[in-house]
């Protein structure tokens, strides 16, 4: 796997034995799987393309999807707030892609675990290629639905993207170890309502829900504003600890 940038800031993601071909040119496999990351390559055209050091973050943006995604800002602050960390072990649903999974691997490292869960058969079959590609050993994928029961136990979190999440929460909360974190992530503040019933009810502590807005910058000759255009919406994130 390559990941390569042109003189317009587009990135690419090349596997093995793929040519680069773009309207800026050609450029053969066999000088793309030669070079180093920071090497400068130049087409047929003579055009400048550039070999990055591949990362997470750039994978994640190019790999293969046939769903949305959870964005940087709402992940970030799901890895900041639980405070995962080396050795973690982190059950996850449903798997999409499979980019929440390998963003909570990357955290955990390889002396933790991530089981994800995928009820859909051609999602997993996606995810699971995303994560063999980008190498990832400490995955497991599960194409089967959640809510037939978490094989897992002393989990230091659980992250659910589900429509209803409160179907599970006993289970999910016999699977807690003491002081792991339940994460739910819903577009509907109907959704987070039930949570917050529900989670008292089982005895969680330390609920709230955040929504994460994001508004970049525009940096201009002319002068600095927000961009008209901003990241709103995306969804809730609630938070709840077994205690």
């Amino acid at each position: 796997m390559r990941i390569i940038m042109d003189e317009r800031g587009k990135k690419y993601l090349l596997k093995a034995g793929e040519d680069f071909q773009t309207d800026m040119g050609i450029i053969q496999s066999r000088m793309i799987e030669e070079a180093r990351p920071g090497d400068v390559l130049r087409t047929h055209l003579g055009r400048e393309v550039y070999v990055l050091k591949p990362s997470l973050s750039d994978y994640l943006e190019l790999m293969e999807r046939r769903c949305s995604i959870l964005l940087p800002k709402d992940i970030g602050m799901i890895c900041a707030y639980t405070g995962i960390v080396n050795g973690s072990r982190v059950v996850d649903a449903g798997t999409g892609a499979g980019t929440v999974a390998m963003y909570l691997a990357n955290v955990v490292g390889e002396s933790g675990h991530v089981t994800t869960y995928e009820i859909r058969q051609d999602f997993a079959e996606v995810a699971e290629r995303n994560i063999r590609d980008f190498g990832f050993k400490n995955i497991e994928v599960k194409n089967r639905d959640i809510k037939e029961g978490i094989d897992e136990d002393d989990l230091d979190l659980v992250f659910l993207d589900l429509p209803q999440p409160w179907e599970l929460m006993e289970d999910l909360h016999e699977s807690l170890i003491r002081g792991g974190w339940a994460v739910f992530y819903n577009p509907y503040i109907e959704q987070v309502k039930i949570l917050h019933r529900v989670g008292s009810k089982l005895g969680f502590a330390d609920m709230r829900t955040s929504e994460i807005i994001e508004r970049e910058i525009e940096v201009r000759r002319q002068g600095t504003r927000p961009r008209t255009r901003m990241v709103g919406h995306t969804g809730y994130l609630t938070f709840m600890r077994k205690v």
